[in-house]
């Protein structure tokens, strides 16, 4: 489906003496399943809330297909919002819930029921028109809400966290639904989402926010595999961050130093000079006898092993204090580890990435991304 292209130009967005969202500038292309990831207070939500037109962007440009939309109230705008609470009639039928927009639009008798029918047939719930919301379940409600935002054919839709009140298991399931009915729509899907699997599991491309700004935009693999920043490495699922101190390039990987031991790092920063961190993802990480030798093997020590099911999460700690994960999966048979154990971690070198930037993001940094608090909003996640 032509259109549906997103472009965000310098946006920003200021309460008060607060910026929730700081000079951010993105392309979304049409047909694309685009997220926007990040904690609480990142001002995701606030440049969800712009796109759709219930907040006005202090400066910058909202391009929907090439017009700045900024200035353009929410329901002149081509694109609709899902919200995380799915904002249904409770006192109408499914079939009503859907057909709300049309009939505020005017559209004739025939074509709203046969659009309707159209609309949850696609979603899945032709034979339910009749029910009301509280005789739906959890997942199905969520799918009457995003039914009623496409039956209006909108060029952008735009979900405001859909699932964060669905349970684990019924999420997981909804996430691979919502990521095959976009594809088989066509439309742009711009998603909000502070769960890291989320945005992994149904993203084209996904930008990681902090603080009002964009810190790493890719495609989920990219991101995950090549953290950009400490943030995005400790945000982004779970990760190891190795303090060490980077003694040059050697061909195609760089020296680190960490603690009396020397690594090789075959990703990320390779020139990096002086103190600098690593960061290696767990299931990357591999556990050998302590009498075991070779290059990138650094010891350890077991402290605790956690069993997950699939895997289990063996928690080790460095002779310079610094704790590694690693994944164990569970092949049927019993693991040769356990806590107190002394062993020796292989960390490989194409899977060990030296990091551009050395900082920490703050905890506590409240005053510039709680500009909801302050402006009594509510809407900078």
């Amino acid at each position: 489906m032509a259109g549906g292209e997103v472009t965000l130009v310098e946006l920003t967005k200021g309460f008060d003496d607060v910026v929730a969202v700081d000079a951010i500038s993105l392309h979304v292309d049409s047909g694309e399943f685009f997220s926007l990831l990040g904690p609480s207070g990142c001002g995701k939500t606030t440049t969800l809330r712009m796109i759709a037109g219930f907040e006005q962007p202090t400066s910058g440009q909202i391009l929907l297909d090439g017009t700045d939309v900024a200035g353009i109230p929410p329901y002149k705008r081509n694109v609709n919002t899902v919200f995380q609470s799915y904002a249904l009639f409770p006192h109408l039928r499914v079939f009503d819930n859907v057909a709300f927009g049309l009939r505020r639009a005017g559209v004739a008798k025939d074509e709203i029921r046969r659009r309707v029918a159209d609309v949850l047939a696609l979603v899945e719930l032709t034979g339910l028109e009749r029910r009301k919301p509280s005789q739906l379940s959890g997942g199905q409600q969520q799918r009457v809400a995003l039914a009623r935002v496409l039956v209006l054919q909108p060029a952008v839709v735009l979900l405001d966290e859909p699932l964060g009140a669905l349970d684990a298991k019924i999420r997981r399931s909804l996430q691979v639904e919502l990521k095959a009915l976009q594809e088989r729509v066509g439309l742009t899907f711009i998603y909000v989402t502070h769960d890291q699997e989320e945005a992994l599991t149904m993203s084209d491309r996904l930008a990681v926010m902090n603080r009002g700004r964009v810190e790493q935009l890719g495609p989920p693999k990219t991101v995950y595999e090549e953290p950009q920043t400490t943030f995005v490495a400790d945000f982004l699922g779970i990760s190891n961050l190795l303090r060490g101190s980077a003694l040059g390039r050697d061909g195609e990987r760089c020296r680190i130093r960490v603690g009396e031991f020397e690594l090789h790092a075959g990703r990320g920063d390779l020139d990096a000079a002086g103190e600098t961190k690593l960061v290696i993802r767990p299931e990357r990480v591999r556990l050998e006898p302590s009498t075991s030798t070779g290059e990138n093997r650094i010891p350890s020590m077991v402290e605790r092993i956690v069993y997950r099911g699939s895997n289990s999460q063996v928690f080790t700690r460095l002779p310079n204090g610094d704790q590694i994960q690693a994944l164990i999966q569970n092949a049927g048979e019993e693991t040769q580890f356990a806590s107190g154990d002394a062993v020796r971690l292989y960390l490989p070198p194409d899977a060990l990435r030296v990091l551009a930037d050395t900082g920490t993001v703050p905890q506590d940094d409240n005053k510039r991304i709680e500009a909801g608090a302050v402006a009594g909003t509510g809407v900078t996640t």
